[in-house]
């Protein structure tokens, strides 16, 4: 069956494009000869930061010099032990660094599956090349749902209409004819054809935005930029607090300048939260290594954040609760229309588009291809007008006009055929119209007076771990809501037959004014006869109650709606469109993997907050010991040794495992107060504790060793402290966070028994008076940490 397009219809003088006559494309040695010249797509599409970037981001950091001078201060006037925290600082610095590589090995080998292969015409063949393949002048053949990826100029138009949205903002799709300009960065809706490329790489249109949008980034999220808050503020206190420090040590106390510099040192190093950034860095990384071992590409780093503060994840019902394939389950001819005839109508409309989407392709399937039927002008279907055409010559001199689409759309409210439609969409059935149109297909209204010929019942196939996904979301608290072009009933009975319950409302009921529609959208869960600019609009009007949304999809339908959201998350198997405004791309398209998803956000986000905590109390409570040793005008208590080994029991250690640890709850908003209202009170009553033990050794130790026994208790109490610190924000018990608690203990008394380490750490309890009133003072002091942080979380609730 020949097919003759429509654009060429309306303009006899141009000639038809026949499987002889259409362009060939370049031949190898043009493409070969455009290589040579450079005139290739070479802006280089990243998915993660360089070797060298990851390298400069972890090692040149402002933390990073200040622990560094530090470091070679220490290496030139003290014991080695007194400069291990500058091994610690490599040591991290080493793990970033590697977990980091990690994650942008996976990213890049998951770009390459999910990459984008435009199909380009070369020495006549189509052949799929990847995007930095594409030479000036290529011609490139495009359908529904491809993006367009390079500017050029159209030379084949099958009712070919564009979506320029994301690009000029402009919501109607834009019907392109030969000649007319396309831009990279817009998407085909409806119809196919192909242009021929006239800027690639920088020079095009969007390929400046593309890149810079496709690179892997840290920037841009509630969690890092609230750490940043929190290091800006850290800085501002380490300041004053450093100076008075350094003053009272050297000057003040008139001491031993090595011992002094050593002591200064170590007031000022633990200030430093060194830790907390790396820790973000390796969780985000781990996180995106355990996304891609389950075939998930995460686009935008920040997503995995996002993924821990959805509450709404609105879904399309093609190709996320059913599988994309359909079946033709039953023929129904309207007013004694003649079977035969039928099945020979809807063969040829299979016939007539190039690229059949799902609906269509379960027709093609049931009904073969009349040969000596020639189709005359075609209009593609598209989501905003629910059908399509073509005009057929029938061989025998008839020529006919026929539609296929919504029969909600193509009937008037009263006619009988709707009320059958309406009791095969109570059973989940999808129902399509063919109608015989009276008008021509380049009319503006071809479907007014058209003849309902056929009902076609199609059944869809559920996704066999819908169900199961639906569940977990309920169970999280994250409200479903189903977005879908198809008519409402026989959405909404196939969401009740995967246990999700509500209502189905008819999507072209709903109130335009954004309030109200925000309204109708709380009490509703399935909404039918949705278009694509509705669900970007319902997506905003979720979003303006204070909603989280995640959208997901795999149409080109679900493009805007897909950019509108917070998280947009399309299938592997989705239209290039899709995949590339998502943040998220499941690659094995299982709608199963958004639990996992889900929870791998909530886990990172989760532990983030809590070790934050831990970091932030040391911090507190260094700053406060070193103003009250600069008020009190008395040697600091510790040196960097003790403060090493402090931070890597009560901190280092149990941090990496919490902040891998399953963790479940929904991420919260105000990121820096939930961490600060217990960091501040915290590090205060560590502070005091440690000063008062560290005062009453003072007034109880005299001659040569004061000092070593004054350290030790001091020691002790910061020690039982932080550990009271650290088991709080283990809560709630498991077997493994008691064993990490009590082994971190195991550790220090091993400490203090071993004379060894006793020797290397300079860490000995003499007598018995004050190592009982370090543990007394100790005591007292958690008592008053989980009295006041039960009463910071009554007094202020985040």
């Amino acid at each position: 069956m020949s097919h003759i397009r429509a654009d060429t219809e309306l303009d006899p003088a141009r000639p038809v494009p026949s499987a002889r006559t259409r362009p060939a494309g370049l031949g190898a040695a043009e493409v070969a000869e455009r290589v040579a010249r450079g005139q290739v797509n070479d802006v280089p599409v990243r998915s993660s930061r360089s070797l060298g970037e990851i390298v400069r981001a972890n090692v040149f950091t402002r933390f990073n010099a200040i622990i560094g001078v530090l470091w070679l201060i220490m290496l030139c006037v003290a014991p080695i032990q007194d400069s291990l925290f500058g091994f610690v600082i490599l040591a991290n610095t080493a793990i970033g660094i590697v977990q980091e590589w990690r994650a942008k090995q996976t990213l890049d080998s998951l770009a390459v599956i999910g990459e984008a292969r435009p199909t380009v015409r070369r020495d006549g063949v189509a052949v799929q090349v990847a995007t930095h393949q594409i030479v000036l002048d290529d011609l490139i053949e495009i359908g529904p749902g491809d993006k367009i990826v390079v500017d050029g100029v159209c030379a084949e138009a099958d009712g070919l209409e564009i979506d320029e949205s994301l690009l000029t903002g402009e919501a109607d799709p834009v019907v392109k004819r030969p000649g007319d300009q396309v831009m990279s960065g817009s998407f085909v809706v409806a119809g196919g054809g192909a242009f021929q490329a006239t800027k690639v790489g920088r020079e095009a249109y969007a390929a400046r935005l593309a890149e810079e949008a496709s690179r892997f980034t840290l920037v841009h999220s509630e969690l890092r930029s609230g750490i940043s808050t929190i290091l800006k503020y850290v800085t501002w206190m380490m300041v004053p607090a450093a100076v008075g420090l350094v003053v009272t040590q050297l000057v003040v106390k008139n001491d031993d300048l090595k011992n002094a510099v050593a002591r200064t040192v170590g007031g000022i190093v633990p200030m430093v939260p060194e830790g907390l950034v790396l820790l973000t860095s390796v969780a985000f990384a781990i996180g995106v290594i355990r996304l891609g071992r389950r075939q998930c590409l995460v686009q935008e780093l920040p997503a995995i954040e996002g993924l821990a503060r959805v509450d709404t994840v609105c879904l399309d019902k093609t190709g996320t609760l059913t599988e994309g394939g359909m079946d033709v389950t039953e023929l129904r001819p309207l007013d004694g229309a003649d079977e035969t005839y039928i099945r020979k109508v809807l063969g040829a409309l299979g016939e007539s588009d190039p690229r059949p989407n799902a609906s269509l392709q379960a027709i093609i399937d049931a009904c073969p291809d009349s040969e000596e039927w020639r189709c005359v002008e075609s209009l593609p279907f598209s989501s905003a007008r629910k059908y399509s055409g073509a005009a057929f010559s029938e061989g025998d001199g008839e020529t006919s006009t026929w539609l296929l689409g919504a029969p909600d759309v193509l009937l008037g409210a009263d006619d009988p055929a709707l009320a059958e439609t309406e009791r095969l969409n109570e059973r989940g059935l999808r129902v399509l119209l063919l109608a015989r149109a009276h008008r021509d297909l380049d009319d503006p209204e071809p479907a007014r007076g058209a003849r309902p010929t056929a009902l076609v019942v199609l059944e869809q196939r559920l996704r066999p771990d819908a169900s199961d996904t639906l569940r977990y979301f309920a169970e999280q608290n994250v409200r479903a809501k189903v977005l879908s072009g198809d008519n409402a009933v026989s959405v909404g009975a196939v969401a009740a037959k995967l246990g999700l319950k509500g209502t189905a409302v008819d999507a072209r009921r709903l109130p335009a004014d954004p309030p109200a529609m925000a309204e109708a959208l709380d009490t509703g869960t399935v909404f039918g006869r949705v278009t694509p600019q509705q669900k970007r609009d319902m997506v905003d009007a979720l979003q303006s109650r204070g909603r989280t949304v995640a959208m997901t999809g795999d149409g080109v339908n679900d493009v805007l709606a897909l950019k509108s959201a917070d998280i947009g998350v399309a299938m592997g198997s989705g239209s290039e469109a899709t995949r590339a405004v998502a943040q998220i791309v499941l690659l094995d398209n299982s709608f199963a993997s958004l639990p996992s998803v889900v929870a791998e956000g909530r886990r990172v986000i989760g532990n983030i907050t809590r070790v934050a905590t831990l970091f932030l109390v040391k911090t507190v409570y260094s700053v406060l010991l070193a103003v009250l040793v600069v008020c009190a005008g008395v040697e600091y208590p510790f040196l960097p040794r003790h403060l090493t080994l402090l931070s890597t029991l009560t901190i280092g250690v149990p941090a990496f495992f919490l902040a891998l640890a399953p963790n479940t709850e929904r991420a919260r908003p105000h990121f820096v107060r939930r961490v600060m209202r217990y960091a501040v009170p915290g590090g205060a009553v560590a502070a005091v504790a440690t000063f008062l033990t560290y005062l009453l050794a003072r007034h109880h130790y005299s001659g040569p060793g004061a000092l070593d026994a004054e350290t030790s208790a001091a020691t002790l109490t910061l020690f039982l402290v932080s550990m009271w610190v650290l088991a709080i924000i283990a809560r709630p018990y498991t077997w493994w966070r008691v064993t990490l608690v009590a082994s971190m203990g195991v550790a220090f008394l091993l400490v203090l028994a071993v004379p060894a380490l006793q020797d290397f750490f300079a860490l000995k309890l003499v007598g018995v008076t004050m190592p009982w009133t370090a543990v007394g003072l100790a005591a007292v002091a958690s008592g008053a940490l989980e009295y006041l942080w039960r009463w910071v979380g009554r007094r202020f609730p985040v």
